[in-house]
């Protein structure tokens, strides 16, 4: 994110609002009433403050911490597998039981949607003659007549 250092929500001033709480004395309503945010929020800094200190102020990922409902691993490894027999999506789907979504989920993340990215990329033929000059290329290009 491309904020300036001192914008009202980046680390710094959540250690402002956060100090002015915990060693000014200030009230939470009143520090989220002078900050212009809720006092949830501030409860929420004071409270990171407190365990982790200035640390505890960075922005953190929103990623979760786990994915229960994830696909598992040996349906993954299955999609893989049929994959590289050359089947498609839809028949992957209905031999592995999973929808045709999570089907192209997997392959997306495998690298493996396209059939073409089974096989490595054909090397550019390319050529080399003795001598500069050796192949002319000319461009025709047709005037319309002008009358």
């Amino acid at each position: 994110m491309n904020v300036h250092k001192n914008a009202p929500l980046t680390p710094k001033g959540r250690e402002a609002r956060v100090r002015s709480v915990v060693e000014g004395g200030l009230s939470q309503a009143d520090a989220a009433f002078q900050f212009n945010t809720t006092p949830k929020t501030i409860a929420k800094w004071v409270k990171r403050f407190r365990e982790k200190g200035v640390e505890g102020l960075r922005d953190r990922s929103s990623r979760p911490h786990s994915s229960p409902s994830q696909t598992p691993p040996a349906t993954c490894t299955a999609v893989e597998a049929l994959r590289r027999q050359r089947h498609t999506g839809k028949q992957i789907a209905a031999e592995v039981a999973v929808s045709p979504a999570t089907v192209s989920r997997i392959l997306r993340r495998l690298g493996l949607n396209r059939i073409r990215d089974l096989e490595p990329a054909e090397p550019e033929r390319r050529y080399e003659r003795e001598t500069p000059g050796e192949i002319i290329h000319i461009d025709i290009k047709k005037l319309a007549a002008l009358h």
